[in-house]
């Protein structure tokens, strides 16, 4: 499995209109994509900023070349992302998953 690792930012000011963008819009086009297998959006309050991180997990290089095309570590960022964002990361970078551990609490378990 690859993971695919980018960064956007956006003024406090705006804090939810890029997680909306990305559910409303980035999720439902992955979910179509073949080689996708999941993604997660994290956030980190910065002075004068919010850090927006975006995982996504593909289960090859080929899978993410058919989503990104050819410059595959050119990032992938769509209109509503660049009007939610103050800056993006231009570039992505990919990592090889060596171990994945899953949760091991049981479904519908509650903390």
């Amino acid at each position: 499995m690859i993971l695919r690792e980018w960064h956007g930012r956006a003024a406090h000011t705006n804090p939810d209109a890029y997680p909306r963008h990305f559910c409303q819009t980035v999720l439902p086009e992955l979910r179509g994509t073949p080689g996708f297998r999941g993604a997660s959006l994290s956030r980190r309050d910065l002075p004068g900023k919010i850090e927006f991180l975006v995982l996504t997990r593909w289960e090859s290089m080929d899978a993410i070349g058919a989503f990104a095309g050819a410059s595959v570590e050119k990032a992938v960022v769509e209109p509503g992302a660049v009007a939610a964002l103050i800056d993006y990361d231009e570039l992505v970078t990919h990592y090889t998953v060596i171990e994945e551990v899953p949760d091991p609490s049981p479904v519908g378990a509650k903390p």
